[in-house]
């Protein structure tokens, strides 16, 4: 991560059952300018509480989890932390399961095989914002 006081990192936290995707995810996503990797977990409940315990910025998380189901941790985000930019990153691409991410809120969603380069660069894009939006802030507070 490379991120300074006045550049604030996007906070990323990730929400996988298998803990090598996990790790593959952190170190790719985490090498981005601008990202902080902040948690990780691989069940909603434990997602859900990690979530609001780090203040994440963004979610990244596959739709297959340990005890319950990314639709559901989508849903419970949507209706209890509306501000948090959600993607779903998944083998489960088809057409059924986009729809129905986002219509629980999904904002973002990708295919882990053929679309991973595609979730980085959004990430990379989410990062680049969040800078600028932190730059603006910072500018606005100093007139």
């Amino acid at each position: 991560m490379n991120t300074s006081p006045s550049h604030p990192a996007v906070r990323v936290f990730l929400v996988d059952d298998a803990i090598s995707i996990r790790k593959r995810v952190a170190a790719r996503f985490g090498a981005i300018e601008g990202v902080e990797i902040v948690g990780e977990a691989e069940e909603p409940g434990a997602a859900l509480d990690g979530i609001g315990a780090t203040a994440a910025d963004v979610v990244v998380m596959d739709l297959h989890l340990s005890g319950g189901s990314g639709i559901d941790l989508l849903r419970n985000l949507a209706q209890s932390m509306s501000t948090v930019i959600t993607i779903v990153l998944t083998n489960h691409s088809g057409t059924w399961f986009r729809q129905a991410c986002v219509a629980n809120g999904a904002q973002y969603f990708f295919d882990k095989t053929s679309e991973f380069d595609l979730a980085c660069n959004t990430i990379e894009r989410i990062a680049h914002e969040h800078c600028a939006r932190g730059l603006y802030h910072l500018g606005a507070h100093h007139v």
